[in-house]
């Protein structure tokens, strides 16, 4: 089974008869660049261009993990595929330039808290100067394009606090991880305020946001230190699920409505080329789905029969406790909103991993199944 024209077709139709679905008639042959494509939200993203019948140019390193849905998805076959670290500067601009892309989502990045305590200078290199190169790249290419850049919702100062962080609350961050990504954020400000524009020195055709997403969970992650991963792997082969942090909160939501949240974003700034959409936007879930990870687990557990046990370890670097995003922004100015509810999104989830591991399912069925039921609903 591949990215057919009865796939599109279909997915067609289901995106043009629901509201708050990307625009297929736009995307249907646009270059689009996707950095961090063969990771997790990476893939999900790709693949779900290829279904509109984009034309998707990858610069990534190699998938992680063994089992990955890059590989899984064969996505290489159906795209321009480049393994390149986004550190070196030189090769990434010949890609861009030579693509010259009218849409960039940037999401490759070096994504986990615990991984950058432990390598903490490594962690500043590729999220800082990585996305630095891409947005230097961006900017001396003429063609007309509006780019996405995705951070963390961790890029705020958290005050373990009960209310919801909006895009004008202060940037911050005590480990490495959380601290380069609102340094990215503050680069990613500062390129679009003094490169992006009508005055002299500016270009007037490139367009830069930036999109700050809560926990994304969903079928195919199989990274190492995420906790639905690590259910996923403990239930399959029948062991107990090792918890860290019961009482941390999070706001779990599905990988596809972040995702959504990116297309729709990417689409209408480079529709309107409003200025005031070139700007960041959250994207989260409902207040209710801000859930503690004992209570996701519990949920999991409703959906594939299992037991867990808690494991605080003593002397774990610090990660935060409470965290939540306000999402008026993104309702507001691209009428996005979230469409899955907690219960909906560990659902779903989990029964993607039945699916395809006791099930026979592929994984090209189990993400067409999700993508098109989301659409739909």
């Amino acid at each position: 089974m591949g990215f057919s024209e009865r796939s599109m077709e279909m997915l067609g139709v289901m995106e043009n008869s629901v509201r708050n679905n990307p625009d297929i008639s736009f995307w249907k042959n646009r270059k689009v660049l996707v950095t961090g494509h063969t990771g997790f939200k990476g893939s999900w993203l790709t693949f779900w261009l290829l279904k509109m019948g984009v034309k998707v140019c990858g610069i990534s390193l190699e998938p992680e993990s063994e089992k990955n849905l890059f590989d899984l998805l064969n996505l290489e076959k159906h795209i321009e595929h480049n393994i390149c670290d986004i550190r070196s500067k030189d090769k990434i601009k010949k890609i861009i330039n030579d693509f010259k892309p009218e849409i960039v989502f940037h999401l490759a990045a070096q994504p986990l808290v615990l991984t950058s305590y432990e390598k903490p200078c490594e962690t500043w290199e590729i999220n800082v100067i990585g996305t630095i190169n891409i947005l230097e790249s961006i900017i001396s290419n003429n063609q007309k394009c509006s780019s996405v850049f995705i951070t963390t919702d961790k890029v705020y100062q958290n005050n373990e606090w009960v209310y919801g962080y909006r895009e004008i609350d202060k940037l911050g961050g005590i480990d490495p991880y959380s601290s380069s990504k609102a340094a990215a954020e503050i680069a990613i400000n500062s390129w679009r305020e003094s490169f992006c524009g009508p005055s002299v020195n500016q270009k007037n055709h490139i367009f830069i946001a930036s999109a700050r997403a809560g926990n994304v969970i969903g079928g195919g992650d199989w990274s190492a230190n995420r906790i639905v991963p690590d259910i996923s792997k403990a239930l399959v082969r029948n062991n107990k699920i090792e918890i860290r942090n019961p009482l941390s909160t999070r706001p779990w939501q599905h990988v596809i409505e972040p995702l959504a949240g990116y297309i729709i974003l990417a689409e209408k700034l480079y529709k309107t080329e409003d200025r005031n959409i070139a700007s960041s936007f959250n994207f989260g879930p409902d207040i209710n789905s801000n859930k503690t990870v004992r209570e996701l687990v519990k949920e999991c557990l409703n959906h594939w029969d299992g037991k867990y046990v808690i494991n605080k370890k003593e002397n774990m670097p610090h990660e935060a406790g409470k965290l939540n995003l306000v999402i008026e922004k993104a309702n507001n100015m691209l009428l996005w909103r979230p469409k899955l509810n907690f219960k909906q999104t560990v659902e779903l989830t989990i029964n993607w991993y039945k699916n395809f591991e006791l099930n026979s399912k592929t994984a090209f069925e189990c993400c067409e199944y999700d993508l098109l039921l989301y659409l739909d609903s």
